[in-house]
C-alpha cells in the first residue's frame, strides 16, 4: 500500500467489514463513517510502514483487496484483511495470506492471527493454509455508565496509568507469560501521541509489575486491550480502570472464555456476549501461563 492508498484502504475496511455482518444479519459494526476506519491504516503505518500488501484489478488497478502485517521479534502478526464485496471468490484473499506466509517463512517466525469463529470461510481460509487453534475469546461489550464503574480494590494491588518508564518491564512481563515480544506497541501506548490510548498497569505492595492493559477510544474503534496479567484478578482489576476511561461508551473487551472466574466479573458488570473468536498459529504456538486479551487494533499479538 502506498501512503496516498490509505484513504481507499480505510474505505475498503468500513464497507467490506459491513458487508459480511450485514449479510449475516447482524448489523454494521461500523456506526460511523467509512473516513473513521483511517484510523486502522494510521495506526498501522505509525508502528509498521509499508506493512500492508494490496491487490489490485489487472484491468484498472483498482483495490480488489489488502492485509496488515506486524513483524514482531517473537512472531509475525497477521492483521486487519479485506476483500471487495462485489468481487466473489476471485482468490484475492488466499493471494494476500500467501504472501504473509511467505514473509513470515523467509524470516524463520511463526505467523499468529485472530480470527472471528463465526466467519467459516475465513476460518476455513486460515486452516487451509496449515493455521491451528490455540485459544479462544468471547468478545463481551459493556455499556458503561457516565458516572463509571467501581473498582473493587484488591490487597496487595494497585493499579495506575501506565508510562514509558514501564515498557521494559512489561516486555519481561510478557515474555513470561506466552513468550511474546512487542516493545514498540506498549511504548506506542505510553506515549499515546494521538491522544486515543490509555494504558493501565498493576504492581503490588513492592512495585512487582503484574499485568498491563490498553485500550483505544476512537468512532472507529472502541476497544479495550491488548492486556497481559498474571492471573484473572490482576485481569479484572485492570478492566475496571480501562472501563473508566470509556465512560458512557460501550467498549469491547475480548476475554479468554477458558478464564471462567474472569467471564463472570465480566457478566456480573453488565457484559453481554457480542461474537466469538479465535487465537490461531502457523508454527509453534505460544504457551500461555497467566491471561492475555487480545485486541483488534492493533492485532499484533
Amino acid at each position: 500500500m502506498a501512503p496516498e492508498e490509505a484513504s481507499q484502504v480505510a474505505s475498503l475496511i468500513y464497507t467490506s467489514t459491513n458487508h459480511w455482518y450485514e449479510s449475516n444479519g447482524r448489523g454494521k459494526i461500523f456506526q460511523g463513517k467509512p473516513e473513521h476506519c483511517s484510523v486502522f491504516t494510521d495506526v498501522y503505518e505509525d508502528l509498521d510502514p509499508g506493512c500492508c500488501f494490496i491487490a489490485v484489478s489487472e484491468q484498472d488497478q483498482s483495490i480488489l483487496g489488502s492485509c496488515f502485517y506486524h513483524p514482531r521479534e517473537t512472531h509475525m502478526s497477521l492483521g486487519i484483511m479485506n476483500t471487495r464485496p462485489d468481487i466473489g471468490s476471485k482468490g484475492v484473499a488466499k493471494a494476500l495470506l500467501s504472501e504473509v506466509v511467505n514473509k513470515a517463512r523467509s524470516q524463520n517466525l511463526p505467523a499468529r492471527l485472530v480470527s472471528s469463529s463465526f466467519n467459516l470461510d475465513s476460518f476455513s481460509l486460515y486452516t487451509r493454509q496449515g493455521f491451528a487453534p490455540y485459544q479462544f475469546f468471547q468478545d463481551m461489550v459493556m455499556e458503561v455508565p457516565y458516572n463509571g464503574v467501581a473498582i473493587n480494590p484488591v490487597p496487595g494491588m494497585s493499579v495506575r496509568a501506565g508510562t514509558p518508564e514501564d515498557v521494559e518491564r512489561i516486555d519481561l512481563l510478557e515474555r513470561s507469560i506466552w513468550q511474546t515480544s512487542r516493545v514498540k506497541d506498549w511504548q506506542y501506548f505510553a506515549e499515546n501521541h494521538q491522544r486515543i490510548w490509555s494504558l493501565t498497569v498493576a504492581e503490588n505492595d513492592e512495585g512487582t509489575l503484574l499485568g498491563a492493559l490498553a485500550s483505544i477510544n476512537h468512532p472507529g474503534a472502541e476497544i479495550i486491550g491488548p492486556g497481559i496479567a498474571l492471573d484473572s484478578t490482576v485481569a479484572n482489576l485492570m478492566i475496571q480502570r480501562e472501563l473508566n476511561q470509556h465512560r458512557g461508551n460501550k467498549p469491547i473487551v475480548i476475554i479468554p472464555s477458558d478464564k471462567t472466574a474472569l467471564v463472570a466479573s465480566m457478566y456480573e458488570m453488565g457484559a453481554r456476549n457480542c461474537e466469538l473468536h479465535v487465537a490461531q498459529c502457523l508454527g509453534e504456538p505460544p504457551k500461555i501461563e497467566g491471561v492475555v486479551m487480545p485486541t483488534f487494533l492493533p492485532e499484533t499479538g
